[in-house]
């Protein structure tokens, strides 16, 4: 059963399943879904002229060095392989980014990995390095013909300590399997993502991932302890430290966390994970406005404290889209203009379900929450994640999503939403509800601890007559807030062009010269973030 909490009494329902109810929310029919068969992002930087292309020389001598079972080239280079197997290394997930590499390597260890770019180096044959390939910002596909180099095989487990709880792995290795490997031991891993199932550690690194746990954990720039990375001259540096505390010169491994692969490949990652809690508790709260959704989070932190674990928000439209994906129905008795989702974790449950439970009081009581549900075991926390979770593959169900990643002081995160819904309404192309027009969704969601907003904007397809309404309107609107253009999936090829509203020109000008001092050939992941 799950605990219903309304009008400050404790009720009984029973977890709706089944045909959604989306109120003002839109969803679309499945002959309006739009179509994978997008074109290449508009705006693709010109092909640098001085990287080399690919010939059968190459390919065999890539063949010198690896096995011919993780070599994938097409007959254009001099291979065999046919192109329709390098699909999914060339595009994004969102289909929004496609490159057209005729060459893709599959290394099985750190030294192939430093032969494949020393090689690349010396013949100036640019490389982007590729891990699970879930990033939203075009930053882990070709944007030209750059060879893929694709961490998937490396993949293995190098130790663990169930004493200190650190861990070292391949940089290939898979975040929720890494996640239940420790939970074995009696530990979480410090990110959690609704990409876990496909996602790479290394590439939670180089982009610097955020995630649902990060009010509890903060970012990997601390939970990190050491790196092995592999430069584009192909020099290993091995700094894989097992240790929390070691003041000894310059801490290199943080230039990687972030770097998005520009400046050496991640192989190997050594990170501190947290023991795993014994009690963990989650609610789903509907909230009349946004500023209750801030009270709320007050009293959270206030009541809660030293148990909140994650405190996140969406708005009525993404719960109407993942209803209806998800073929769910609503936990509380109505729909409501904004969802609140708290958890709580920690070590003794009947602390912190008092804990809870007079904070939920306390919400109810001063009408600052209207309905809210309590999760009564495992599955029923399970689905209330979903309902969050389940957003992104939900909007993107639903149509061509664009997606803008952002952080903004928490007493105006939501204000963008509103004010591109007015932009787009302006110029004809949006109104609430009406899904004739070419846009069909304005929504919000995101993380309320880290003031970290997720915008997104799902329309019938990828065309600059929408992009320019908001192109760099988005990025303007934050500037002013002095908010960060990204708040935790990077720069890549998307907002490579718009760094300036989050860095000055002095920031801007040292970023390309540390790029410069570790690639000084620009092969690795070009075009990208710099």
């Amino acid at each position: 059963m799950l605990t219903s909490i309304r009008n400050s009494s404790v009720l009984t329902a029973q977890f709706r399943l089944g045909a959604c109810r989306v109120g003002n929310a839109t969803t679309l029919k499945a002959s309006q879904l739009f179509s994978r068969k997008q074109q290449r992002f508009a705006h693709t930087p010109t092909r640098n002229a001085g990287f080399k292309q690919l010939t059968s020389a190459d390919i065999e001598q890539f063949k010198s060095m690896l096995p011919s079972e993780t070599i994938l080239a097409t007959p254009a280079v001099g291979g065999s392989s046919d192109p329709v197997e390098l699909e999914g290394f060339n595009a994004d997930w969102l289909n929004k980014y496609r490159g057209a590499s005729q060459l893709v390597l599959r290394p099985k260890s750190t030294q192939e990995v430093a032969d494949i770019l020393r090689y690349c180096n010396e013949n100036q044959i640019a490389v982007v390095p590729q891990g699970g390939n879930t990033g939203l910002v075009g930053g882990s596909v070709p944007v030209h013909d750059e060879v893929v180099l694709s961490l998937r095989n490396l993949n293995k487990i190098r130790g663990y300590d169930e004493v200190s709880g650190v861990l070292a792995c391949d940089a290939g290795c898979v975040l929720e399997e890494l996640d239940n490997y420790v939970a074995e031991r009696g530990h979480t891993m410090p990110l959690d993502l609704g990409a876990k199932g496909s996602c790479h550690i290394g590439g939670n690194v180089a982009t610097n991932a955020g995630g649902i746990r990060f009010l509890r954990y903060g970012s990997l720039h601390g939970s990190v302890l050491g790196l092995e990375v592999v430069l584009p001259d192909g020099t290993i540096l091995d700094n894989m430290s097992l240790l929390r505390k070691d003041n000894t010169g310059y801490d290199l491994k943080q230039l990687f966390i972030g770097s998005e692969g520009t400046l050496g490949v991640i192989t190997g990652v050594s990170l501190l994970t947290p023991r795993r809690p014994a009690a963990v508790n989650v609610a789903v709260l509907g909230v009349s406005s946004y500023e209750q959704v801030q009270v709320a989070f007050k009293l959270a932190r206030q009541r809660c404290g030293e148990i909140l674990s994650a405190f996140e928000f969406w708005d009525a439209s993404c719960m109407g889209a993942v209803l209806h994906h998800h073929a769910l129905r609503n936990p509380l008795s109505s729909e409501f203009p904004f969802y609140v989702l708290i958890e709580t974790s920690g070590s003794n449950k009947s602390h912190d379900d008092e804990k809870l439970s007079e904070l939920l009081e306390e919400l109810m009581e001063a009408e600052v929450v209207e309905d809210g549900a309590l999760a009564q075991d495992d599955s029923q926390i399970a689905k209330m994640w979903t309902m969050r979770e389940g957003i992104p593959e939900s909007l993107g169900k639903t149509g061509a999503t664009y997606k803008y990643d952002v952080s903004i002081p928490i007493p105006v995160l939501y204000d963008v939403v509103g004010d591109i819904a007015s932009r787009l309404e302006a110029a004809g192309l949006y109104k609430q509800g009406d899904t004739t027009r070419p846009v069909k969704l304005v929504c919000g969601y995101g993380h309320i601890g880290d003031s970290n907003l997720h915008l997104n904007i799902v329309a019938d397809k990828f065309q600059d007559k929408v992009t320019d309404i908001f192109e760099p309107f988005v990025y303007e609107w934050v500037q002013s807030h002095r908010g960060s253009i990204s708040a935790e999936h990077g720069i890549g090829l998307m907002k490579r062009d718009y760094l300036k509203y989050s860095k000055s020109s002095p920031m801007i000008d040292y970023m390309k010269r540390i790029k410069s001092l570790f690639d000084p050939k620009g092969i690795l992941n070009p075009y990208k973030v710099v």
